[in-house]
């Protein structure tokens, strides 16, 4: 059973948001783009894309088995995720914000040592573990077997992989100009920054509000 049309598409506009938000994949891929070029950062998005579909990986087997053995564990995750969404709401409005741009320069490193920092910056990345373990749960259309469970999720989990690699490739490869843009913009910013803390508390309230489905 794949997801229902209405959460697959909640689901790609939730992981639109997410690879919106800066965290230390956006932050780890803009630098390397500024201090070494395009080709680097898309060499490290290719890390960055496998430590993806890891996390996909174990998140669609390990869901599987959860939700099926556990009681309540849906639960937790639904207040955990709305728990996290808030946390990234205050990191996004909170004082002293930092844009993603203003950025130190890194040392020139090879393409291996691009590839595996990018994955290892991934797998080590708070944002990408519940996005999978807590957020993707919610979007499951009322399984009735393991299979289904691990079906859905492994497309939404694709969905998101698809969204989030073509975002941070342009990102990367645009940086340097979005970079001279935002010099003296500061208004942009703060824009930029309440927009999506308003968004992602919505979708916390939202989840910690709704009933199972």
């Amino acid at each position: 059973m794949l997801p229902s049309s209405a959460n697959l598409v909640a689901f790609a506009l939730v992981s639109f948001g997410m690879v919106l938000t800066p965290g230390p994949n956006m932050l780890y891929l803009i630098s390397r783009s500024l201090s070494q070029g395009r080709v680097a950062g898309l060499i490290s998005l290719g890390g960055v894309g496998l430590g993806f579909v890891f996390y996909m990986l174990c998140a669609a087997f390990g869901i599987t088995a959860l939700l099926f053995a556990v009681p309540y564990a849906y639960d937790a995750l639904r207040f955990g995720g709305a728990a996290y969404l808030l946390w990234l709401a205050w990191q996004a409005v909170k004082p002293g914000g930092r844009s993603p741009f203003e950025i130190q320069a890194l040392p020139q490193d090879s393409p291996r040592k691009l590839f595996a920092m990018g994955f290892v910056t991934n797998l080590l990345n708070p944002k990408i573990a519940m996005l999978y373990l807590a957020l993707l749960p919610q979007f499951l259309s009322a399984p009735e077997g393991a299979r289904d469970v691990l079906t859905q999720s492994l497309v939404l989990g694709f969905t998101q992989i698809a969204i989030s690699v073509s975002v941070n490739a342009l990102i990367a490869i645009t940086a340097g100009t979005i970079a001279g843009f935002l010099i003296g913009r500061p208004l942009w910013l703060l824009v930029q920054r309440w927009l999506m803390g308003t968004v992602l508390a919505g979708l916390a309230i939202k989840m910690a509000t709704e009933a199972r489905r």
